[in-house]
């Protein structure tokens, strides 16, 4: 036997070396046959010609990347292209697609380029004729499919992020030959609606978007009179079809390119989203300063109090009596000097400070009229009594109704209980 035969392993591996190291990426056209699937998500057909038949594969991952494959039949023409692979077990080779498209449209690329470069030669690139985006905008046009991923991903993000914008949609097709048509029409009546609308309710900006897919899938968006369209909008427009990866002719002419309709939204509302954050901290800012100011407030009402200063005076009353208590036995001690002078002033004295009693009684009843008086309006008992006083955002005190209608909608109010505060918003 002669050891320097190849075996078979060797054979298909020298073919498996040379194929799968010079055929790359080859592009092939050819007539679909013997189209099928599996539950996995892969796709398997044969490519052929006149002469030929070349085996081809579309696995999962590549085949949500080209969704035309949900469309494709036998005897459909395309345009395959990927790698060639070597099954080693069966010696057979096949092209592992990795993008397929309808034959006839395998010059999309080049056409892309050539209206590409016309349209920059005319100008609808140029950077000083794009219009800046508004900073806070209010009203936003939005063109898209209706209930596509588009739309749910620019919309989740922008009622998430935003604290104010209203979204007007006009829906159109993004994807066939309709779809152009679609387009120019949802934009131009955006455009009319804003013309027409009250200055409060005219649109801020425009936004046209849709989600990932081929070359074809996105043709719609490459329309030379679409691009015309867009130019000469009156409203900034954001372009986001696609993915990072992809990029139409919308997207060059557009105020602003964004990759996805989540990133269009994001960058809608980032002014409002940094806004948002200083109102937190603001609003924590003012409860930090309320409650601190409270406590304060608390504790001077507390000093003012009628108990404590009734007891203060209390106070004085029982030293005067102790005073006058003194006064007595010091009385009845002179007597038994014999300082008669000393004596009859002392008498005196005592005469004087026996009316102070009264006097004091008289005072302390005044002051318990006035500590009445005090009680009715002193204000954690009129708040004891079902009343409450709000408080704006200044913690200046709301004491009519004219300064209740002065506090604008959305802004906090802080009411004020015998036990305890709360926060409110004032509603529309």
């Amino acid at each position: 036997m002669n050891n320097n035969i190849p075996s078979v392993s060797q054979v298909v591996q020298a073919v498996k070396n040379v194929l799968e190291g010079q055929f790359r990426s080859i592009e092939v056209v050819g007539e679909v046959s013997n189209l099928s699937s599996s539950g996995a998500g892969h796709y398997y057909f044969t490519l052929s010609d006149a002469q030929s038949s070349l085996s081809c594969s579309l696995f999962r991952m590549d085949a949500m990347r080209n969704p035309f494959v949900r469309s494709m039949k036998n005897g459909d023409k395309i345009v395959a292209q990927g790698p060639l692979g070597v099954y080693a077990k069966r010696g057979t080779f096949q092209l592992v697609a990795k993008r397929i498209a309808p034959a006839g449209k395998g010059d999309l690329k080049e056409q892309l380029e050539l209206l590409k470069k016309r349209l920059a030669g005319e100008g609808l690139f140029d950077l000083e004729h794009k219009q800046s985006l508004p900073q806070y905008p209010k009203r936003v046009g939005l063109i898209t499919a209706h209930g596509s991923a588009a739309y749910h991903d620019f919309v989740n993000v922008l009622e998430r992020r935003s604290l104010w914008m209203d979204i007007v949609l006009y829906p159109a097709m993004v994807q066939g030959d309709k779809a152009p048509a679609s387009l120019r029409k949802a934009l131009s009546q955006l455009i009319k609606f804003h013309l027409n609308a009250p200055e409060d309710k005219k649109l801020d900006v425009i936004v046209l978007t849709r989600g990932g897919g081929s070359l074809e899938d996105l043709w719609c968006f490459n329309d030379e009179a679409l691009a015309w369209d867009i130019y000469n909008c009156p409203i900034p427009i954001i372009s986001a079809v696609g993915h990072e990866v992809d990029y139409s002719i919308s997207d060059f002419v557009a105020d602003k390119r964004c990759e996805t309709p989540t990133a269009a939204a994001e960058i809608l509302s980032e002014a409002q989203t940094k806004l948002k954050m200083r109102m937190k901290q603001t609003q924590k800012n003012l409860a930090d300063f309320g409650e601190a100011l409270t406590w304060k407030m608390d504790k001077r009402l507390a000093a003012m109090s009628p108990e404590r200063l009734l007891r203060k005076l209390e106070s004085k009353l029982y030293l005067l009596q102790g005073r006058v208590e003194r006064c007595k036995i010091d009385h009845r001690l002179l007597e038994f000097t014999g300082y008669h002078d000393y004596i009859m002033r002392l008498e005196e004295a005592s005469h004087r400070l026996q009316a102070y009693p009264r006097k004091i009684e008289s005072h302390k009843n005044r002051l318990e009229k006035q500590y009445s008086v005090l009680r009715v309006l002193d204000p954690k008992n009129v708040l004891g009594r079902g009343y409450t006083y709000l408080e704006d955002e200044s913690g200046k005190v709301i004491t009519n109704m004219k300064k209740f209608n002065k506090v604008e909608a959305g802004q906090s109010l802080k009411i004020h209980f015998q036990d305890g505060k709360g926060n409110l918003v004032k509603a529309d």
